[in-house]
Order: structure tokens, then sequence, then C-alpha cells
């Protein structure tokens, strides 16, 4: 096994990101719901944008533009993409 730095994660992470993700699948933490992102049930217009579990109203997603970035939270992470 070899330790790497974040740097190596480059590919997956374009992979993964620079396509439509409304067709992504989730699994809620809470109740283990899974399905689509398009069937998460969103909320706006607060300091961002909150995504929540359509069974049991979990917040799955945080996403709020700043002027340098972009804050996205998926549960306990939060990843800050700079613009």
């Amino acid at each position: 096994m070899t330790e790497l730095d974040g740097n190596s994660l480059a590919g997956d992470l374009a992979e993964i990101f620079a396509r439509d993700m409304t067709a992504a699948r989730f699994t809620c933490g809470g109740c283990r719901h899974t399905g689509a992102v398009a069937t998460l049930r969103v909320w706006t217009p607060a300091p961002g944008v909150v995504a929540r579990c359509p069974r049991c109203g979990d917040v799955l997603l945080r996403l709020v533009h700043t002027g340098g970035s972009v804050l996205l939270t998926l549960g306990t992470t939060r990843l800050e993409v700079p613009r």
C-alpha cells in the first residue's frame, strides 16, 4: 500500500463531478432510503441550497456559493472548491 497526497484524486474526482449529478444515487444516513439525487427535496433561498431526504427529511447536501468558492457539504463532510 502506498500513501499519496490528495492530488492523486484529481482524475477520479473530475470523472465523478464532470457530469449531470442528478442521476447519481444517494443513500440517506438516517433512514437508509436510496434514490436519485433528482428526487431530493431542495430548499432555497437560504444562504445556499439545502437538499433533504424525501422520506425522512434528513439534510443530505448543502451547497453555498461564496465570492471565491463553492462549499459543498455532504453529511458531516464539507468540500470547498475554489472557483
